[in-house]
């Protein structure tokens, strides 16, 4: 058996004057990256995500470096020192494609950015009274997350 190569997998994040039609994360084929496969996922964390990519999460997200930083258990240090195209290690790596995988997700199930960010920033009462964006540092908080999406998703929400 012959070994199968891993093709390039780009991750473009949406922009904030796009429609919802390009909303969605998504790879080079418009596929939203919340329903790649897992192989995809695997192969993109492990090519390495870029300052790039990081950069389209937090504008993504409208987040600062600060909540960035935080939520990715990182110094904002690590997060400024790389510049376009270098690569954050794989452990990095992985947090910021769980996050943009989480955006995806959302933003599919909402449909507007604000709708979905403004919903991150709200204290929920089925997650504890946190705001889910608080729960986004551990990947117990980001399952707990992508739970309640697919709750609201499926009109289960309470």
């Amino acid at each position: 058996m012959g070994k199968k190569q891993d093709r390039e997998v780009a991750i473009a994040l949406p922009k904030k004057t796009d429609s919802m039609a390009q909303t969605a994360a998504a790879d080079d084929t418009g596929r939203p990256v919340h329903e790649w496969t897992g192989m995809e996922k695997i192969s993109k964390v492990r090519q390495g995500m870029t300052r790039k990519d990081l950069e389209d999460v937090k504008e993504s997200f409208g987040l600062d470096y600060e909540t960035l930083a935080k939520v990715l258990s990182v110094a904002k240090a690590t997060l400024f020192n790389k510049k376009g195209a270098e690569k954050f290690n794989p452990s990095l790596s992985e947090k910021i494609f769980v996050l943009a995988d989480l955006y995806s997700y959302g933003l599919s199930v909402f449909g507007e950015k604000e709708r979905f960010n403004s919903w991150l920033e709200k204290e929920n009462r089925a997650l504890g009274y946190a705001r889910p964006l608080e729960l986004l540092d551990t990947m117990i908080g980001v399952d707990e997350v992508k739970n309640m999406i697919g709750r609201i998703e499926h009109g289960i929400y309470a």
